[in-house]
C-alpha cells in the first residue's frame, strides 16, 4: 500500500515542483498580458468605425489635463492618421499575441515541458525589438519589460533544460 504523503513529497523534489510557483507566477503575467491585449482588440475594433473615431478625437481635444497638450495632440494626430481599416489590423493582432499568451499561461500553469520551450521562444523572439524599442525611444517602462523578459527567458530555458521525470 502506498503512502499518499510519502508520494506527494516525493513529488515535490522533482525540478518542474521546485519551480512550481515560478512558473504559476509568469503563467499570471502571460495571462495579464492577455487580458489587456483583448481589451485592446475589443477598442480597435469598437474603431473600426470613423464615428466612433471622431467621437474620441473629439474627447481628447476637449480633455483638461494640465502638462499633458502635446501627448494628447500627438495622440490625436495618429488616431486621427490611421482609417478604419488599420484598426481592424490593429485588433486581428492584438487577438493574435492574446492567444499565444494564453497558451504560453495556460502551459505554464499547467507546468508543461513544451510550454516552458514555447514561452522562451515566443518570449525570446521578441526581446531584440523590446532593446530596440528602449534603445530609439527609452523609457522606465520598456525598460522594465524588456528586464522581465530577458530573466522569463534565462529563468525558464534553465528550467527546460533540466531532465524531467515522465509519469
Amino acid at each position: 500500500m502506498t503512502d499518499p504523503l510519502r508520494d506527494r513529497q516525493d513529488d515535490d523534489d522533482t525540478p518542474e515542483a521546485q519551480h512550481r510557483f515560478g512558473l504559476r507566477l509568469i503563467a499570471l503575467y502571460k495571462m495579464v498580458q492577455a487580458l489587456g491585449l483583448l481589451f485592446a482588440a475589443a477598442a480597435a475594433f469598437h474603431l473600426q468605425r470613423q464615428r466612433n473615431v471622431d467621437r474620441l478625437i473629439d474627447w481628447l481635444e476637449h480633455l483638461s489635463l494640465s502638462g499633458t497638450s502635446a501627448l494628447r495632440q500627438h495622440l490625436v494626430d495618429a488616431l486621427a492618421g490611421l482609417g478604419p481599416q488599420r484598426f481592424v489590423v490593429i485588433g486581428l493582432i492584438a487577438l493574435a499575441y492574446a492567444a499565444l499568451f494564453i497558451t504560453e499561461g495556460v502551459g505554464l500553469w499547467l507546468r508543461k515541458h513544451w510550454a516552458e520551450w514555447f514561452t522562451v521562444i515566443a518570449t525570446g523572439s521578441l526581446v531584440p525589438l523590446e532593446a530596440y524599442e528602449v534603445i530609439e525611444h527609452a523609457s522606465w517602462l520598456k525598460l522594465g519589460i524588456l528586464v522581465g523578459n530577458v530573466v522569463i527567458v534565462i529563468y525558464l530555458a534553465r528550467i527546460a533544460m533540466q531532465p524531467h521525470r515522465r509519469h
